[in-house]
């Protein structure tokens, strides 16, 4: 489930397991969120993401989350997804951190690959057909999984992502619960 994937664009390596809860393995369970099946939702308090399937199940994945001030919760849209992603750093993260203007989308974003920060594959959130900037994406830093550390996206290992991508149509609802404020 976490092995090599040689044959992406950009070859990804095995995750070293020993380095992440096994809680926070992709797995199929009983649907804890009362959801209708193609729902995404996202339950900031247990670092988990499931996609809601028919039957009662659903398919958990183990996420990364948004460190102090950057929690969230709302409903949206997946309206688009992407295949090995270009990154651009949103204005206020390039104020907080300046270094990161190389990457703006003046400059053209991080181009796609094992050290961009979307990882194999991203989701992009919608509300109100506008684009929050909030993302799904995967991510080269999977020991994070389970730990508040990014911006407000929501982060999956790498294999995850592409598994989660692979299963999911736009338009898909998602639904996130638990964060302090809502987006907008």
């Amino acid at each position: 489930m976490y092995r090599a994937m040689p044959e992406e664009d950009f070859p990804i390596p095995a995750v070293d397991l020993s380095k992440v809860d096994k809680r926070f393995y992709r797995r199929l369970v009983d649907d804890p969120t009362g959801e209708r099946p193609g729902t995404i939702v996202v339950d900031t308090r247990n670092f988990y993401l499931y996609l809601v399937r028919p039957g009662g199940k659903a398919m958990r994945y183990g996420v990364g989350l948004g460190r102090q001030g950057f929690e969230w919760s709302g409903e949206g849209v997946i309206q688009w997804k992407q295949r090995w992603p270009k990154w651009t750093p949103p204005a206020e993260m390039i104020a907080r951190q300046p270094e990161l203007a190389k990457w703006s989308a003046e400059n053209g974003g991080q181009p796609p690959g094992l050290t961009n920060p979307l990882g194999a594959r991203a989701l992009y959130i919608f509300q109100n057909g506008e684009d929050t900037l909030y993302r799904l994406h995967g991510t080269p830093e999977y020991w994070t999984i389970g730990k508040a550390v990014s911006s407000g996206c929501v982060r999956l290992m790498n294999q995850d992502i592409i598994d989660l991508y692979d299963r999911v149509a736009t338009p898909t609802p998602i639904v996130v619960r638990g964060g302090t404020r809502s987006f907008v």
